[in-house]
């Protein structure tokens, strides 16, 4: 799906491409653009520069004017000229797509650069500036668009610039493509790949011969293309009977779990939740410095163990126009979050984007029908400055600051879930005589040990935990050893 590295080690190198739209602040815009470049980065590739332009809309059938469609074709060494496209077999303007590609004088706006405002930042290339059209090879090899194409926009893009185009959802793919990891992740992502590869199949330059079907055939037959796509959707038809029995596994796994508390990390991407997540849980799940380093949700059990357990799920990350079939494919996955007693969002408050990022992980949890008690973490605080803090901390004053390098800070915040489940935490002295010395290793699972000492009498530990959690241990210690 995408160019991979080449045999000398060498990247493949993009050039991303964005539209600035009516509604979209530079900084909105240049966070976006950011954000795909980090994408891009994730699937390997080396971004070597920036096309941008302002405009009322998407060109039609190209998406940038006809001056930047040439600057663009610059990097990579194609034409930047759209021609009609032809169907093999077909008379001229016959385009399969429901959106047929326009002739380039039919561009409202074809070549905005000689705007006479002399104001660079009104000039409708302002924004992020090119870093330099390259005089020479080596060029881009791949394309990336800031926004949603259709097959004719990425048919066109292609032969204007003679490269592998791609938009913002197949870049997102790909990056899910290469993270999945469990069955049911896999079959998630290639049912979403498939969704989105059905109306962006071409026919191919055989002449498009139609194929008879035999008895109860389809009279003249099916075209090459056709069979294509009705080969498309029967696989996606057999991808979710599979992932219906996954599906009824996870939710009877979810149903023995149900009478304990549990809490949900969700969250944009790369804000965080792995890390607390393993914090707060001793685990060893995966954690990365890229978007989407994890897919899969995985249960852990909060430490120190409490009785109940509480449990502690960690969920797929949330990112700006996340692909729709996507959000559909995963909303089993997701489910996790559904059925949680609570839900922390992390945030990253480090990205001077995050509030953008806390809207759109409500709406996405909107949309998923997830309305749950909530605690906002604005995590990796470490890296923010002492004067940015208490301005969140007035701006938010419900929000958790914390870092999920500091242990101090996951400390108190496992203690808060403790006492939001099993009441509050109390401190208490115990001394556990040398024959019952066994349980001292329980003490440690399942409350926090403030300190320890030994004497001849045996050790004496101050703890913090929950009245119950204390009350169950004085017990077991007062039976005869």
């Amino acid at each position: 799906m995408f160019e991979r590295e080449k045999s000398d080690g060498a990247r493949p190198r993009a050039v991303v491409v964005g539209v600035q739209l009516p509604g979209v602040t530079t900084p909105e815009h240049e966070s976006s653009l950011a954000e795909l470049e980090r994408l891009a980065a994730t699937l390997g590739l080396d971004v070597v520069g920036r096309v941008t332009q302002r405009r009322h809309s998407l060109a039609a059938g190209k998406v940038l004017g006809d001056g930047k469609l040439v600057e663009l074709a610059g990097w990579t060494g194609g034409s930047g000229v759209v021609e009609h496209y032809q169907k093999p077999g077909k008379k001229k303007n016959a385009d399969p797509d429901p959106a047929p590609a326009p002739a380039p004088d039919l561009d409202p706006d074809p070549d905005p650069d000689p705007d006479p405002d002399p104001d660079p930042d009104s000039d409708p290339g302002a924004g992020p500036p090119p870093r330099g059209t390259p005089s020479g090879p080596p060029r881009a090899t791949v394309v990336l668009v800031d926004h949603d194409l259709t097959p004719t926009q990425q048919r066109n893009l292609e032969k204007a610039t003679d490269a592998e185009v791609h938009d913002r959802s197949s870049v997102i793919l790909g990056i899910f493509h290469r993270h999945a990891r469990t069955r049911e992740a896999r079959l998630q992502v290639e049912i979403a790949r498939l969704a989105y590869l059905a109306p962006r199949l071409r026919e191919s330059g055989g002449g498009g011969d139609r194929v008879r079907g035999g008895v109860g055939g389809k009279g003249a037959g099916e075209s090459a293309l056709e069979l294509d796509r009705r080969r498309i959707r029967d696989r996606i038809a057999e991808l979710r009977r599979e992932l219906a029995a996954t599906e009824g596994t996870a939710r009877v796994q979810r149903g023995r779990r149900s009478d304990l508390p549990t809490v949900a990390l969700v969250g944009y991407t790369n804000a965080g939740k792995s890390s607390l997540m393993r914090a707060l849980t001793g685990s060893d799940v995966y954690v990365a410095d890229e978007l989407f380093a994890t897919l899969d949700t995985t249960v852990r059990v909060l430490a120190p163990r409490t009785e109940p357990p509480i449990l502690v799920s960690d969920t797929v990350g949330f990112i700006k126009k996340l692909p729709h079939d996507l959000v559909a494919s995963f909303r089993s996955t997701l489910d996790e979050a559904r059925e949680a007693d609570l839900l922390l969002q992390v945030v990253d408050a480090a990205d001077p984007a995050f509030r953008s990022h806390v809207e759109v992980t409500r709406q996405v949890l909107a949309e998923l029908g997830i309305h749950h008690p909530q605690w906002m973490l604005l995590n990796k605080i470490d890296l923010v400055a002492e004067e940015e803090r208490e301005a969140l901390a007035l701006e938010m004053p419900d929000a958790i600051q914390l870092s999920a390098r500091s242990p101090a800070d996951v400390a108190h915040l496992r203690e808060r879930i403790m006492t939001r489940f099993l009441g509050a935490l109390e401190d208490a002295a115990l001394v556990v005589p040398w024959p019952r010395h066994g349980l001292v290793h329980r003490i440690h699972q399942q409350c926090r040990v403030l300190s320890e000492d030994h004497s001849d009498d045996g050790t004496h530990l101050v703890v913090r935990a929950p009245a119950s959690v204390l009350a169950r241990l004085r017990a077991d210690l007062a039976e005869p050893s």
